[in-house]
């Protein structure tokens, strides 16, 4: 079992940024992409980034160019820098844990609880 616990969500204006983190326990953390998902109200849960443990990346068209992924192998944590936030960035924030480097939800194990980010227009 791996657990994913996020933080880092908040309220901001149109053109901020924030930066989610994603702690993980359990198995090593080393053995697992990391992914990123978000979930906006009546819409399907959609990928946003990915790594690995070797630091190859993924990212969705929509954020391209905007956000980043990043991972500390040392303290088991991925992180997701975001900028220039737009108001279709508002969702429920999700990482997530897979042993294949995937964009697709069901390729992940394990989720966190989720954060909520809001970006106000």
């Amino acid at each position: 079992q791996v657990q994913l616990a996020e933080s880092g969500g908040g309220l901001v204006q149109t053109g901020g940024s924030l930066r989610l983190s994603c702690a993980a326990s359990g198995r090593a953390f080393g053995n697992y992409a990391m992914g990123w998902f978000r979930q906006a109200p009546g819409k399907e849960r959609e990928f946003v980034a990915a790594i690995t443990w070797s630091g190859a990346l993924m990212y969705a068209d929509s954020v391209e160019g905007r956000f980043t992924i990043t991972r500390d192998n040392a303290k088991n944590t991925v992180y997701l820098q975001m900028n220039s936030l737009k108001p279709e960035d508002t969702a429920v924030y999700y990482c997530a844990a897979a042993q294949l480097f995937s964009a697709r939800t069901q390729s992940y194990d394990f989720w966190g609880q989720g954060t909520q980010v809001t970006v106000s227009s």
